[in-house]
């Protein structure tokens, strides 16, 4: 029996890291919804990653509570994941790595509690989508070289690309599907964790 064996001064084979465990388990939590929804279980979005609008919420039903948080997972259809998911992969594993899988967990979290408990609360449609996670991501991100005493002149940038067209559709007819205020929502959250939120040691 013959055996090889590898030489010393080759380098080791190329293989793939789960880089960020928040931002893919997300990802593909978020696929797995919207496949199953497609495929199925063609009421799982309605059912279980919608939050209700105004009137429509319970306090007694568990399923109301659970997509105040799930709603994030809940995409209507496949370019609405697309162009969600594209842009949770191109930051979040850079912020997952400045602010640590734990912070982040809980900045996504918060984010999607209090944009969906804020529809229910002041809008009579259904909320779903991971928007508002987009939106906290991007101004979070503008945060990158922010030191104490100083606003970077990027989040300033940032607010008024991002944020100021969001306030500008607010009042544009025709938009339609789209929800600026979970939006809007979602840039002051990351807006605040940006300010207060501290990077784990050694990062910047």
């Amino acid at each position: 029996m013959l055996y090889f064996m590898p030489k010393s001064n080759c380098e080791a084979p190329m293989r793939i890291k789960y880089n960020a465990p928040v931002v893919l388990t997300f990802a593909f939590a978020s696929l797995l919804v919207l496949v199953l929804s497609q495929t199925l279980l063609s009421s799982l979005t309605e059912a279980w990653f919608t939050v209700p609008g105004r009137g429509g919420f319970s306090a007694s039903r568990l399923r109301d509570w659970v997509c105040l948080l799930s709603h994030a997972l809940g995409h209507a259809h496949w370019s609405h994941w697309v162009s969600n998911i594209s842009l949770i992969l191109l930051l979040g594993p850079i912020l997952e790595e400045t602010y640590g899988s734990s912070s982040l967990l809980l900045m996504l979290g918060m984010t999607a509690f209090v944009t969906g408990g804020l529809n229910v609360l002041f809008f009579s449609s259904g909320l779903l989508g991971a928007s508002g996670v987009v939106f906290m991501l991007i101004l979070l991100a503008s945060f990158s070289n922010f030191s104490k005493g100083e606003i970077p002149l990027t989040f300033l940038l940032v607010l008024l690309l991002y944020l100021g067209k969001e306030l500008y559709n607010a009042f544009a007819s025709d938009v339609r599907n789209i929800s600026v205020f979970a939006h809007l929502m979602g840039g002051l959250m990351g807006s605040l964790f940006g300010f207060f939120r501290v990077p784990r040691a050694g990062k910047i």
